[in-house]
């Protein structure tokens, strides 16, 4: 029931956020806003546009692709082994015991319990706030730069796991873990940007559909990887606080493969992007209406009850969520 429940409320939100939605007219721009020469503009950022049964088939595409592909699945892995990781790794430390394997009480195992749900806590936040804080950084340094960040960044923090594991610091291993997470979410808000600057923005909605599936397949190796490892080192008798460091090390491979794929993204080539003519026939298929004579209104709209009823729909879950975070995050302080 609690699944039935999600669906519908989801279904009920996502209709009004679609409707809610207005789509800037072509050749629409903010009142004041001048665009920048051609000359001084970043070289990634394409001033065409790529048509989706083009850009699926460039190596651009495929590059992205595994850059997403090799973020997530890495992201995926802490996710996935966050909280019994920390009590595995942690233990009796957790509730001050000097023995990371001294047998614990019930209360000290629910203590436990609560400090991984307090972690779990923060990693959901530091998704959410890493969406908003690299998907920003993006439009200053670039988004080919803010990759290099999340696959150098994320290479150390992995790297640095099994040393913080070892040495007993919880508090650095707890940082390292929600660094990566940000990470993870600033991978999904920046990649759309990515892909308008790679293929233009005519039909960038439609090219990142089709790179999702990265998540797809991100969301069903990655956990099966690292089951797997697990499962596997802890038959050939590997002691349990022990069993992280090799996925962990494994999940840095995979990222230094993204870092490559990444460093390959080159700008597509002229002849790939469509012509004026087919630009304007795809245009002419959205059957949308003219620029409105108050182009400050015309993608924006005025604000109104609408727009506080709006802003109150998303600000009031999300401060919830922030909330609940926050309460659970306190268990490990």
């Amino acid at each position: 029931m609690t699944l039935i429940t999600m669906g519908v409320i989801y279904a009920i939100v996502m209709a009004c956020g679609a409707i809610g939605f207005r789509v800037p007219p072509n050749g629409w721009k903010p009142a004041g806003w001048v665009p920048p020469k051609k000359a001084s503009a970043n070289a990634m950022i394409a001033h065409g546009h790529v048509h989706l049964n083009t850009a699926w088939k460039t190596k651009q595409f495929w590059l992205i692709w595994g850059v997403l592909f090799l973020n997530v699945t890495a992201g995926i892995a802490v996710i996935s082994m966050a909280s019994p990781m920390l009590q595995d790794v942690f233990g009796g430390a957790l509730v001050g015991l000097d023995d990371r394997e001294a047998v614990l009480s019930a209360a000290q195992k629910a203590a436990v319990v609560a400090a991984a749900a307090g972690l779990v806590g923060l990693i959901s936040l530091f998704n959410s706030v890493g969406r908003l804080f690299w998907a920003s950084l993006s439009d200053k340094i670039g988004r080919k730069n803010t990759y290099y960040c999340f696959f150098v960044i994320g290479i150390v923090m992995y790297c640095l796991l099994p040393m913080w594991g070892h040495l007993g610091m919880a508090g650095l291993f707890v940082i390292s873990i929600c660094v990566i997470l940000s990470m993870y979410g600033g991978g999904f808000a920046t990649v759309p940007a990515y892909l308008a600057d790679i293929f233009g923005t005519q039909m960038v909605g439609a090219i990142h559909g089709r790179l999702l599936t990265a998540w797809t397949a991100a969301g069903l190796v990655g956990p099966l990887i690292i089951a797997a490892l697990r499962q596997a080192q802890l038959d050939a008798g590997v002691e349990p606080s022990l069993v992280y460091d090799r996925t962990l090390y494994i999940m840095a491979g995979l990222l230094f493969l993204g870092l490559i794929c990444n460093a390959l993204v080159k700008p597509v080539k002229p002849e790939q992007q469509m012509s004026d003519e087919e630009l304007a026939r795809e245009r002419a298929l959205q059957k949308e209406d003219t620029v409105s004579a108050n182009a400050e209104t015309a993608a924006r709209g005025s604000f109104g009850v609408g727009g506080v009823l709006a802003w109150l729909g998303v600000g009031v879950p999300f401060l919830i969520g922030l909330y609940i975070a926050l309460a659970k995050a306190a268990a490990l302080f």
